[in-house]
């Protein structure tokens, strides 16, 4: 008889039991890793300026069944009518949304498809097990392999780059995450108490990376996959890295299967991404921790406390990998976790590159690295750490960047993210005393303030006392608890706007604030028990990304707009689309920013939203798509004809299998539910939002 692990009830969010088993390992049910007596943001708020006051409280927000059009094999939801093509999607005043916002808005749904505008068009680009290197076979549910899987396009996909394809025109070329495996959801008869060699390899080739050349069609936004294209590329759990950065070579790096500490196999859990100005693609290791098995176990005080930091704790993984490889047991190779929770460097151009983990960037749980140039040239790095209570960092390069695409300035750029200094932030404000947990407006009419960017550690120099600088490296997480960081909550992906350079950070939730015990509602964070989110606008000063000071304020306050402790950048309420945990952010050319949520807590499915930055509709968020049931909105990329979103975990809803799908996504009953990409365009070829 097959077994299931017991499924932990009350996840916070809109999550499934199912989803924070295999994504992080039940993250919220374990204890916060920080526990450290740095100061929270309340207790250091201070020196604040008012923006603008509260607008009027919400009118009634209809959640119905759906709106638009439905992608792969099941049938059409019930349309619901909705605001014609650029016109207000609350209130019903007629008025244009912002340049590139104008389509008629997607009502909330539970409709297992990807819902669209009306006036619009999709298809499934790739899915999970679609062969893209040469020899890689067709996706057979029945008989999957690892060596089938390391030439098939990875699960779960997550975040995706978008790059021109040299001397091809009507091609693209992607480079997209594959963050996690959901075994029960993959193999037809899995047993978590047992998986088989087999399953464990397949779950390692299906993590990591694929990079895909992707064909144009004519006048549609339609994308196919180019299957056994010479630029396409998997890169998986096994895959060889190297170190780069002051901590290559680093005794904390070194195993029993590279006494060098510099040649890592692997990489796990890529979440978020960004693309550098000189052409590779960036991918931070997420959830890393999860994989690691009997931290409990470890009785070296320094060693345990040090994994514990980082969640590692307990005894057997979910996945039991450590039965299969001695790597993932933290008491057999005390360092291999070490050597996981880095941002790590692709060049899509060069199948045969070997790709390379940033030691300079820090180790913890990436979301993301995100990337601006100072007026000099030199790379600035933003990162976040998403865990609850934990930070918020960046990078700032020591060397310019080189121009053009000569093979000397590609070796000099690849460099430049191995030299630098690493910062962590610290955030200020001034109106402590007025936060009540409610989410009610300070009487300046603005959660805002400033802050400085502590530094940690700058080549072989530490600035954190008591730690060197490899350890700064290794142990990131520590040492900004030791400079006094502030607790965020959960700082997930991070955007710089390529039009103003104000960096947006997504705060997805954290159900903890204000509970005893933990961090009490502050101005960055102002609701208790916060389900919903929010996203912060930092300004550097002076508009220099080198600069160790900067502005801040809330832009949103996610939930129901019906609820007042929400707010829309100063928006009328009711003509908002509701919006709940805010994860991945990019943005459009009209310099609109494009959020997609990961654990609605408001019924509906997860989405897409477009908001306007500036102007008179600053504020105003449009909902753009749903997912299916069980899915999540990752890795948008938005472009002047078309949407590209990457839909993750379809079907992963408590109690779901092989046997028993939650989910008829993507190609109709009786066929397994898989990650896929959709791109989404408008049917008459005009650009999106127009």
């Amino acid at each position: 008889m097959r077994k299931f692990l017991p499924l932990i009830g009350s996840h916070p969010g809109g999550r499934s039991a199912l989803t924070c088993r295999y994504r992080c390992g039940d993250a919220c049910f374990h204890e916060t890793p920080n526990t450290s007596d740095n100061a929270y943001v309340g207790e250091v708020i201070a020196g604040a300026l008012s923006r603008r006051s509260m607008v009027r409280a919400a009118a009634v927000v209809t959640v119905a069944a759906a709106a638009g059009g439905v992608a792969g094999g099941v049938g059409a939801p019930a349309a619901v009518a909705a605001p014609g093509p650029g016109q207000a999607s609350r209130g019903g005043k007629g008025h244009k949304a912002a340049r590139g916002l104008r389509f008629a808005t997607v009502a909330p749904n539970t409709a297992d498809a990807v819902v669209v505008p009306e006036g619009h068009a999709q298809n499934i680009v790739i899915r999970w097990g679609d062969p893209i290197l040469r020899g890689a076979p067709a996706f057979d549910p029945d008989r999957q392999s690892a060596k089938a899987q390391a030439g098939q396009f990875g699960y779960n996909n997550d975040y995706m780059a978008v790059l021109d394809v040299p001397g091809e025109r009507h091609r693209q070329l992607m480079v997209i995450n594959h963050e996690y495996t959901d075994e029960q959801l993959m193999f037809a008869g899995y047993d978590a108490e047992a998986p088989t060699r087999e399953q464990a390899e397949i779950g390692w080739a299906a993590h990591g990376l694929s990079v895909l050349v992707v064909q144009e069609e004519g006048h549609s936004g339609r994308l196919t996959a180019v299957s056994r294209h010479r630029l396409n590329r998997r890169i998986t759990g096994t895959t060889p890295f190297d170190v780069t950065g002051p901590a290559a070579g680093s005794d904390l790096l070194k195993t029993s299967a590279d006494p060098e500490g510099k040649r890592i196999l692997g990489t796990l859990n890529n979440c978020g991404g960004g693309i550098t100005p000189w052409g590779t693609v960036l991918s931070g290791e997420e959830n890393f921790n999860q994989y690691f098995a009997n931290g409990g176990s470890v009785t070296d005080p320094t060693a345990a406390a040090r994994l514990k930091r980082y969640g590692i704790t307990g005894g057997a993984s979910q996945r039991k990998w450590e039965r299969f490889d001695k790597r993932f047991d933290v008491v057999r190779e005390p360092n291999e976790a070490h050597r996981f929770g880095w941002v790590v460097e692709i060049d899509p151009y060069d199948p045969e590159s070997t790709p390379r983990k940033l030691t300079a960037l820090g180790r913890f749980k990436h979301e993301a690295a995100e990337p601006r140039l100072t007026a000099d040239g030199r790379p600035v790095l933003y990162m976040g750490d998403d865990e609850k209570f934990d930070y918020f960092y960046k990078f700032v390069s020591a060397r310019r960047m080189k121009r053009g695409t000569s093979r000397a300035a590609r070796e000099h750029n690849r460099t430049l993210l191995d030299e630098g200094t690493l910062y962590a932030a610290k955030f200020t404000g001034d109106s402590a005393g007025e936060i009540d947990g409610s989410g009610k407006l300070p009487k300046d009419g603005a959660f805002d303030g400033s802050g400085e960017w502590i530094p940690l550690a700058s080549g072989d120099t530490s600035y954190v006392p008591g730690m060197t600088a490899e350890e700064v490296y290794v142990f990131t997480r520590i040492a900004a608890d030791k400079v006094g960081a502030t607790k965020m909550d959960r700082p997930e992906d991070v955007e710089p706007s390529p039009r103003t350079g104000r960096v947006y950070i997504a705060l997805t939730n954290n159900s903890d604030r204000g509970k005893t015990g933990k961090a009490p509602a502050d101005e960055v964070n102002p609701r208790k028990e916060n389900k919903h989110g929010q996203v912060l606008e930092l300004s550097e000063r002076c508009d220099d990304p080198a600069a160790d000071r900067f502005d801040w304020r809330l832009f949103l306050v996610c939930g129901d707009p019906e609820d007042p402790a929400t707010y829309f950048g100063g928006f009328p309420k009711d003509q908002v689309s509701p919006i709940s945990c805010p994860d991945n952010i990019t943005f459009d050319v009209h310099g609109n920013l494009w959020i997609s949520t990961d654990g609605n807590a408001l019924g509906s499915h997860d989405g897409l939203f477009g908001v306007a930055t500036a102007g008179e509709r600053r504020g105003e968020v449009r909902q753009f798509l749903t997912v299916p049931t069980g899915a999540e909105t990752c890795g948008p990329v938005v472009q002047e004809r078309r949407v590209l979103v990457a839909v993750q975990h379809p079907g992963e809803v408590d109690g779901a299998s092989v046997e028993r799908p939650a989910s008829q996504w993507p190609d109709g009953e009786g066929e397994l539910v898989r990650p896929s990409v959709v791109s989404v365009w408008r049917k008459d070829g005009r650009d999106i939002g127009m």
